[in-house]
């Protein structure tokens, strides 16, 4: 990224050569970030300002695009992202319909079809969701939601599945795929809407028509730069990340069920999950105080969301599991990361267990 904040200072609209500069380190990573996620063409790769944009222009786009308002089908248990972009859409006459999901968080092929039909434009299902790490069937939703209607586009939010799950436009069976910066160890505040040829966009930014037109604004050059250099290297690192990450969650689980036996994990082996996500509670402590106690034993942990820390209100995503309320009021989620070892797996475990001791 440091060219790009200093002697490579150029507005990449521009004409003279520093701005050309600017312009061939973004095309060079739009044909890396397409090869890499399987877009048929670099053009079919939108860089935004983050996932929350790319999963409002991989909805509103197609749903506003040309003279109709297509309909959208999402999840119970989607980002903020989309769900806030679905309701706005119905607010300007779009049908929306929203899929419930088991006690697991997963939507099932059958249900997101039965929820398709002639009106419906967009369906979007995440890869797996950013609070319980629950891994949904994305590519069988895809075929089950185009046998209902064979126009149907599928976006699919793969925020959080990107940095240890194979990713791509055919793998996953999608026409609009998003990902982000910051969750692959990249910078925040820049993201990519990758696609499948041919689709009409409206914007969701006006301005100077950069990207083609569907995303206006002066790109983030470094931003774009340092998001594909991460995002390769989250993709070389995918097997290291998974054995050490997964042992790391592995010895966590089985070390706090050892020192604290009435700990339940809400996912555990009822589902597949990201290989770094544990969503836990501890019954009869609420998820603030334990938060709290735990940022001062140094660990950093969150519950519900991370965009929406801090509001402590029921997480929908577990009101849509039929989590009771006194039951999600205790459920923390810890993650682990590609700088975590298997041995912080035993010392996330112990300061748990301490600060539970404590409170009781």
């Amino acid at each position: 990224m440091a060219p790009y904040l200093d002697a490579d200072f150029g507005n990449p609209s521009g004409l003279h050569a520093p701005s050309r500069r600017a312009k061939d380190a973004i095309e060079s990573a739009r044909e890396r970030l397409a090869a890499l996620l399987g877009a048929a063409h670099p053009l079919d790769v939108v860089f935004t300002g983050g996932g929350t944009e790319s999963d409002n222009l991989g909805l509103a786009g197609p749903c506003l695009a040309g003279s109709g308002r297509g309909g959208v089908v999402i999840s119970a248990v989607e980002h903020e992202a989309v769900i806030e972009t679905a309701r706005f859409l119905g607010r300007l006459g779009c049908p929306v319909r929203v899929v419930p999901v088991d006690r697991f968080g997963r939507a099932t092929p059958g249900d997101v079809a039965a929820a398709v039909d002639e009106s419906t434009r967009v369906v979007s299902v995440m890869a797996a969701n950013n609070e319980t790490g629950v891994i949904q069937p994305v590519a069988e939703i895809a075929a089950a939601a185009r046998e209902a209607n064979p126009a149907v586009l599928v976006h699919t939010d793969a925020v959080q599945a990107m940095v240890s799950l194979p990713v791509n436009l055919g793998l996953l069976g999608v026409d609009l795929l998003t990902v982000a910066s910051h969750k692959v160890g990249g910078p925040k505040g820049v993201g990519a809407l990758v696609m499948r040829p041919g689709i009409e966009l409206e914007p969701v930014i006006h301005g100077g028509g950069q990207e083609l037109g569907r995303r206006s604004g002066t790109h983030d050059v470094a931003g774009i730069v340092g998001m594909v250099a991460a995002a390769e290297a989250a993709v070389f690192d995918r097997d290291r990340f998974g054995r050490d990450v997964g042992e790391a969650r592995s010895r966590f689980e089985a070390k706090l069920t050892a020192a604290v036996p009435d700990v339940v994990f809400t996912i555990g082996a009822g589902a597949d999950r990201l290989v770094q996500h544990s969503h836990f509670r501890v019954p009869g402590i609420s998820a603030e105080t334990l938060l709290i106690r735990l940022d001062g034993a140094g660990v950093a942990a969150s519950a519900g969301s991370a965009c929406q820390s801090g509001a402590l209100e029921m997480s929908h995503v577990l009101a849509a599991m039929d989590l009771p309320a006194e039951e999600a009021a205790e459920c923390v989620r810890i993650t682990f990361g590609w700088t975590t070892s298997p041995h912080d797996g035993d010392s996330a475990a112990a300061a748990v267990a301490t600060v539970v001791g404590d409170l009781r």
